[in-house]
């Protein structure tokens, strides 16, 4: 049964905060719904406490809960770049083009299906496990399936926890590169929005009065006649975050599909979004460790082509 201890700590509304709402908002562990599926226990400051009870700063938080249900996960021999990888973390590169976990119309071919199969590989498991024997790859943050770069998953839910605490409270640290249409009026700045499902389509997000709070610092690395290559480090990770802030700041990412537009030079990009570091402590240490990606070939082609046009215009 995992098991997670927590000192809370951080900005608090006046009075405290409802233990479900913290450990759905600020710890990430569990959504408010999951905190009653799987059953969780909490004590607080070594007394049994109710899920609705208030807590504060200084509080000490002692959680169990249930594993999570079998997803029916299908392993399969997906080739993937492996960064680094323990028992119970690893760290991919990942592909453009790939989803990170099943759903409506991707029942494989995800990164959790390679994730899988490669933990049967590894040993401990048979293989006739209904899913994943207790070990399934927690996905811990998401990237859209056309962007690449590097991406970290837990085969246990103490892992998971452990990992995705650190970027609900911000201490993951996230660099990603993109090459956007035109050129940013500054060089760099910081872009703080909130962020809503858009109500005209369900597929996209939007900035709006109401939703949840987005923030992004961008710095301009280069710039040609038509296209700009930016460096982006997101504080908060909202659903389309980057992609929507681009958009907002009238740069859209150039081949994004849903918040772009049809590139004249680029027809056939695609998003051209890359997550180019990572730099997270991992369960059972206690200092930082840096995952960095190289360029992708598709953003060396695409820098190669606007170096050549910008050459032929003087």
């Amino acid at each position: 049964m995992p098991s997670f201890n927590h000192t809370v700590t951080g900005i608090l509304p006046a009075g405290g905060m409802r233990l479900d709402r913290y450990i759905a908002e600020n710890l990430g562990l569990l959504s408010r719904s999951q905190i009653k599926a799987r059953e969780l226990k909490a004590a607080i400051n070594g007394k049994e406490a109710k899920i609705s009870r208030t807590v504060k700063n200084g509080d000490l938080l002692e959680l169990v809960w249930q594993e999570a249900q079998p997803l029916n996960i299908i392993p399969e021999n997906i080739p993937l770049d492996i960064m680094y990888e323990d028992e119970r973390t690893v760290v991919i590169n990942k592909a453009p083009g790939m989803v990170v976990h099943p759903g409506a119309g991707n029942r494989s071919g995800t990164l959790a299906n390679a994730l899988y199969y490669r933990r049967l590989k590894r040993g401990g498991l048979s293989g006739t496990e209904p899913e994943m024997g207790g070990l399934r790859p927690g996905i811990v943050h998401r990237l859209d399936k056309e962007t690449s770069g590097v991406i970290i998953a837990a085969y246990d839910d103490e892992a998971l926890a452990f990992l995705a605490h650190q970027f609900k409270s911000r201490k993951a640290k996230k660099t990603y590169i993109a090459i956007v249409n035109g050129i940013p009026k500054e060089k760099k700045g910081r872009i703080e929005t909130f962020i809503a499902r858009d109500s005209k389509d369900r597929k996209r997000f939007a900035v709006a009065a109401q939703g949840r709070l987005a923030l992004t610092y961008y710095s301009v690395i280069k710039t040609w006649r038509t296209h700009s290559l930016i460096l982006l480090r997101p504080k908060t990770g909202r659903t389309h975050q980057l992609r929507v802030h681009l958009r907002y700041l009238g740069n859209p990412i150039t081949g994004d599909p849903l918040y772009g537009f049809t590139d004249d030079l680029f027809p056939k990009a695609s998003l051209m979004l890359h997550a180019k570091s990572l730099a997270i402590i991992l369960p059972g240490e206690d200092t930082e460790r840096v995952f960095k990606s190289p360029l992708p070939e598709r953003f060396t082609v695409m820098i190669h082509s606007l170096n050549d046009l910008e050459a032929q215009h003087g």
